[in-house]
């Protein structure tokens, strides 16, 4: 009996320390994610994809031009004709459609859904989005396939550059329009009430001129 209970004593005991390392081994509780950050998050798992053109070789520009030629197609001129158009709005090279853009300065092309087609956008117009107004920066991020924090940080620096010309429309009148932009200093016109005075002051030097000549 005794030796029964020794071996029953130890077991316990192994059983005890083993609960005990398996509990430090246990992983923590992930942190709690706030409000803020759930909102910051990409709401796609599938990012914007950049294809540069300067990369591209003459047989995959070549190869684009077979798949798609250039045809005459009817397109809406106005924003009358746009806003009765069809939606999705087929017409991708349309420099307000959410589908892609294209950089000005180096020609890059940037799918912004690249895991989508056309006709799978809720939303492919951004003046349509505009139009609705009171949209939130959340909102415009899923929109745009980008992040709440991304879309701030350009309204920023919209609201920037619009204050930045406001203040050169204070200028306008003090330099010139061109390439070169040169100094113009304004032209101040004299008071009439100077001139009129001007006029009316008497003129000694003249006035003994006119008497010497006269005989």
């Amino acid at each position: 009996m005794e030796a029964n209970e020794m071996v029953e004593m130890v077991v316990a005991t192994a059983e005890t320390a083993t609960d005990g390392a398996l509990a430090l081994a246990t992983p923590e509780a992930p942190a709690e994610v706030t409000r803020e950050q759930r909102r910051s998050r990409r709401k796609r798992d599938v990012r914007a994809r950049t294809i540069s053109v300067k990369r591209m070789t003459k047989r995959e520009l070549e190869l684009g031009r077979m798949l798609y030629p250039d045809e005459q197609v009817d397109k809406p001129v106005t924003r009358a004709d746009c806003s009765a158009g069809e939606r999705p709005c087929p017409f991708v090279s349309c420099k307000h459609h959410l589908y892609l853009d294209v950089s000005a300065r180096t020609g890059a092309i940037k799918l912004n859904f690249p895991d989508l087609e056309v006709w799978e956008m809720a939303e492919t117009c951004a003046l349509d989005v505009a139009d609705r107004g009171g949209t939130t920066l959340e909102e415009v991020g899923a929109i745009m396939n980008l992040t709440r924090e991304r879309i701030r940080q350009v309204e920023v620096k919209g609201l920037a550059k619009l204050e930045a010309l406001k203040d050169l429309g204070g200028l306008r009148d003090y330099v010139d329009e061109g390439p070169v932009g040169k100094r113009r200093l304004p032209v101040l016109a004299k008071p009439v009430d100077d001139a009129d005075e001007e006029d009316d002051e008497f003129d000694v030097d003249e006035f003994a001129g006119e008497s010497m000549d006269a005989p």
